[in-house]
């Protein structure tokens, strides 16, 4: 990873390219992040560098939390951390600035984000299962799994077999998104496409491993 930075989704639009094709983009509230703690390898066993975003009230910072950020020095506390283990985090320091231009139209990215939760969800939502027929006696449910194994051999069911269950709400990351647009000034990525996570959520964007 070369670099990367915190954000939140705003929601979707559509922008038009130079030949005037509407593309539809996803708007990300990228920064401004600060560098909250630089680790090394001799204190940590790796090298990486700690992002805080969103700024928090103080009577909502806890004395451990609170002592994390006084070792930063002037900054202030953040509602959000996330590590990022770059290549090169040399050129980075405690209290550093990362805005929206750290990435610019173009390049390739990778956006991870936790999903939208949809409960308890059964095969079909879930697992793309196809449904039984409607008619000939299968009722009265013709949405449900079917068989889930035999009764005598081997009198059990197999572990990962795919059933209904909680759907969503799990880390979620789409790769090779473009960057359709970078808007410094107000702190706004467009990025081509869908990304995980309701209008609000929290979005980590970095460079793209299969670019």
């Amino acid at each position: 990873m070369q670099k990367g930075i915190i954000g939140k989704k705003i929601g979707m639009t559509q922008v038009f390219d130079e030949k005037g094709n509407a593309l539809p983009v996803t708007v990300v509230e990228a920064g401004p992040c600060v560098v909250v703690q630089k680790k090394s390898v001799e204190n940590d066993g790796y090298e990486a560098v700690q992002i805080g975003f969103g700024d928090l009230k103080a009577n909502k910072v806890t004395k451990p939390v609170a002592g994390h950020f006084a070792k930063a020095g002037d900054v202030a506390p953040k509602k959000t951390l996330r590590e990022f283990r770059l290549a090169d985090i040399s050129a980075l320091n405690v209290g550093d600035i990362l805005k929206a231009d750290t990435f610019a139209a173009g390049e390739k990215v990778d956006v991870a984000a936790t999903s939208k939760g949809k409960g308890w969800a059964g095969v079909i939502k879930r697992w793309n299962f196809a449904r039984l027929k409607e008619s000939h006696g299968t009722g009265p449910v013709h949405r449900h799994g079917g068989s889930i194994g035999a009764c005598s051999d081997p009198s059990r069911v197999f572990k990962g077999k795919k059933m209904s269950g909680h759907l969503g709400h799990e880390r979620v990351t789409v790769q090779n998104l473009t960057v359709v647009k970078v808007d410094a000034e107000n702190n706004l990525i467009a990025i081509k496409g869908s990304i995980p996570g309701p209008k609000g959520g929290i979005v980590v964007i970095s460079d793209s491993v299969k670019a």
